[in-house]
């Protein structure tokens, strides 16, 4: 066995005690999230943050979103279906959020070629430097320079393809985590690490990535930005798996996500999480 084999396996299993630290903090803790999602997604969200025992806010004017921006313990901005008067409400709680050195996630929905107004105030609110930048792979490679055909707001591109190009952006934040048929995490702190599992049923619901921002921005009320985006995915990913194994049908499996989004413990991260380290990221 090598150096390099062994520090890895030591590294993955410090991440791995790391991953259930942070999930008891959020147990314990139930952080109050401020989130601004679209309207497609508003209720799901809310509800997978609340299953999985933090405390959602669905506040998204301009006139209350920096006093509450000032209370939240992280803020979840996603441009899904952004209005002018959101707009205005997303650069005011990122501007709060950056000078309290606040956690916030960006998910720049539909960013590319196609929506250029969105992709213009996904740009501003970069400058803003969120903790984690959240997307597809198309979204993330568009924002990385890359010039990606998208189809509408789903990815048309491999998350594989893009993780190493995507280092870039840490310029502008602290971690990156691309979804996709694998999940990338991409941060200054570790090298990168591909998350696993899941179900193939799990793009067919709407608001999925969406409700994985929200959890990824509460979990980073409790832990630190890369580990908040890994043990978001792997909290989604156990979720998918497991939800699965007792419904296959789409309608059924969603109700059974919720519950498995809820029913998460450390035993079962511990039996079930799946990552690993990219050795060639070292």
């Amino acid at each position: 066995m090598t150096m390099m084999t062994t520090s890895m396996q030591a590294l993955q299993q410090t991440l791995l005690d790391q991953i259930c630290e942070a999930w008891l903090k959020l147990q314990q803790q139930q952080p109050l999230v401020h989130i601004m999602t679209n309207t497609v997604a508003s209720n799901y969200v809310a509800n997978i943050v609340l299953a999985a025992h933090a405390s959602p806010a669905m506040i998204d004017n301009p006139f209350e979103a920096e006093s509450f921006a000032r209370i939240a313990a992280a803020i979840s901005l996603n441009l899904g279906t952004p209005t002018t008067e959101q707009v205005q409400a997303m650069q005011i709680a990122a501007e709060t959020a950056h000078q309290l050195q606040k956690p916030w996630v960006l998910d720049p929905v539909g960013y590319g070629t196609v929506l250029h107004w969105r992709s213009g105030i996904a740009d501003q609110l970069m400058h803003f430097h969120p903790a984690i930048l959240r997307g597809n792979a198309s979204e993330i490679g568009a924002l990385a320079g890359k010039q990606i055909e998208s189809k509408g707001v789903d990815s048309t591109v491999d998350s594989a393809d893009v993780y190493l190009q995507a280092q870039s952006l840490l310029d502008y934040c602290e971690c990156i985590a691309i979804s996709g048929e694998s999940d990338y995490i991409i941060s200054r702190d570790y090298p990168v690490i591909q998350v696993l599992g899941g179900s193939a049923l799990q793009p067919r619901i709407t608001a999925m990535g969406c409700a994985l921002g929200a959890l990824i921005a509460a979990y980073s009320a409790v832990t630190s930005p890369a580990l908040a985006a890994l043990t978001a995915h792997v909290h989604f990913a156990i979720a998918g798996q497991l939800a699965f194994e007792r419904a296959q049908q789409l309608g059924s499996f969603n109700v059974a996500f919720l519950d498995e989004i809820h029913q998460l413990n450390t035993e079962t991260i511990r039996q079930y999480a799946s990552f690993k380290i990219l050795p060639e990221s070292i």
